[in-house]
């Protein structure tokens, strides 16, 4: 037979004060599933302009000092650039800022000038190391962005169980714990929604397993190329071994969590499910 390790009139959470009755909690705007403060989508296209007229405007600024200026000066400026680019942008703006600095290095500071061609070796040498160098720093640029970005996210992840758990030992409610994860499993699935559903269960909807996987019916769902299927995904919790309930998470569309997030997410409603039953047992003692 089931415990039932919450009263019976709470078995369904209060809405928390972020949360009117009814409504689905929303994602909080500017944040990735970390809680770190995420990119806005028009960030690539403008990284992409920048690309292009970065180059384009340092070499308006140099055109009327061609004739005074080496032109190794000029690709080191160039590079500069492109360095700039590649930091404040996406490793293919990196690249695009490489490849137009060569281009323009080429039209307005080699002779014949305003013409794509070189007779020069030493400036067609320099040509290519500026090309070279650029994508090479671009490359560099966004490896080290996503290293920064993988220690901010891990971070992150260990911040929420941290919370979790410190939360876990101090609250004398299960609703609390209970709300403290939904709401974190909103943010770090980047869900439209996520209740808690006490009990037996329903159904056979697609389950996020305690590996991070994702099962739908008996076949596997390839959740890090799809992302979580467009119906509700469960995600069960069990305190001593028990089963308690379950998270209904409902995915946002074109959402792609990483795996991680995902095992992140079941490390969360395990320390729930262990809340609640830690909780239950002085009842059941007296």
């Amino acid at each position: 037979m089931l415990r039932s390790p919450i009263r019976p009139t709470d078995r369904t959470p209060r809405p928390s004060p972020r949360q009117h009755p009814g409504r689905r909690p929303a994602r909080r705007p500017g944040r990735n599933s970390s809680g770190a403060t995420a990119r806005h989508p028009a960030h690539g296209p403008l990284a992409l302009l920048a690309a292009v007229a970065a180059p384009l405007a340092l070499c308006a600024v140099l055109l009327p000092f061609r004739g005074g200026i080496a032109n190794t000066n000029v690709a080191l400026l160039l590079v500069v650039v492109v360095v700039a680019v590649a930091a404040l942008g996406r490793r293919s703006a990196g690249a695009v800022a490489a490849v137009v600095a060569a281009l323009c290095f080429d039209f307005f500071f080699t002779r014949p000038y305003e013409q794509f061609a070189i007779s020069k070796s030493a400036d067609l040498t320099t040509a290519a190391l500026l090309l070279a160098v650029g994508l090479a720093v671009s490359q560099l640029a966004a490896r080290a962005r996503r290293f920064r970005v993988l220690a901010i996210t891990d971070a992150g992840y260990l911040t929420r169980i941290r919370d979790t758990a410190a939360l876990a030992r101090s609250a004398n409610s299960a609703l609390t714990v209970v709300d403290q994860v939904r709401d974190q499993l909103v943010e770090l699935l980047q869900l439209r929604g996520c209740r808690f559903e006490y009990g037996s269960l329903l159904g056979r909807p697609p389950r996020l397993e305690h590996d991070g996987s994702i099962v739908v019916g008996q076949r596997s769902w390839d959740a890090d190329r799809l992302g979580l299927p467009d119906e509700d995904v469960e995600l069960r919790m069990f305190g001593n071994g028990t089963y308690i309930g379950r998270f209904m998470l409902e995915p946002t569309p074109g959402a792609v969590p990483s795996r991680q997030a995902r095992l992140v997410a079941v490390t969360l409603a395990s320390q729930a499910g262990a809340a609640l039953d830690s909780l239950h047992r002085p009842a059941k003692a007296a």
